[in-house]
């Protein structure tokens, strides 16, 4: 995925420098888009290695920006929209993604389910 015109900004969490951008992808069938994904993206700015990437995939009770909704928002159904854009909920992500094993100075490229992420970090 390019970044093109995408902004990073800057996260500290202790001692690691971070920065992070939002963006969107679509599997295709036959040509045409389908299956909206929210994708936050955090690395360190020196490394251009390793990176975690927060996916946010649509389905059933699953609210992405699809015209509806502010591209960068993301919820569940019945429950209250969490704002991407923001910092604080960009935090609690990362805090959550650490907690469970993410190392910032891995050479690896994480992909981890947003939606466990966003529940663990409500908890």
């Amino acid at each position: 995925m390019a970044r093109s015109g995408r902004r990073s900004r800057r996260l500290v969490v202790g001692t690691e420098e971070l920065w992070w951008f939002l963006g969107h992808r679509h599997r295709e069938t036959e040509g045409r888009p389908v299956d909206c994904c929210e994708l936050l993206t955090v690395r360190r700015r020196a490394d251009h290695g390793g990176r975690l990437v927060v996916a946010f995939p649509s389905g059933p009770g699953r609210l992405v920006p699809d015209g509806f909704l502010p591209g960068g928002t993301v919820g569940l159904a019945g429950g209250e929209p969490v704002n991407l854009h923001r910092p604080g909920a960009v935090r609690a992500l990362v805090d959550t993604a650490l907690a469970r094993g993410w190392d910032p100075g891995s050479r690896a490229v994480l992909e981890l389910d947003g939606w466990e992420l966003l529940s663990a970090a409500a908890d």
